[in-house]
């Protein structure tokens, strides 16, 4: 998801320097929702990688 992110945000990049808002404007919109979906998720993970690991619970 996150290699998704970065290439809306380099599309972002290719049509801004060329002029096209309107695109530059959408594969960044699109790259920020995927990068805040992602970071959600690593966060969600690493807690339930904690929880777990206190637990005692085999992994």
């Amino acid at each position: 998801m996150l290699y998704y992110a970065l290439v809306f945000f380099i599309i972002a990049i290719i049509a801004a320097v060329f002029g096209f808002t309107g695109i530059a404007a959408g594969a960044a919109s699109i790259a920020q929702i995927l990068f805040w979906v992602f970071l959600v998720f690593a966060v969600a993970t690493g807690v339930i990688h904690l929880l777990r690991r206190g637990s005692g619970a085999p992994v």
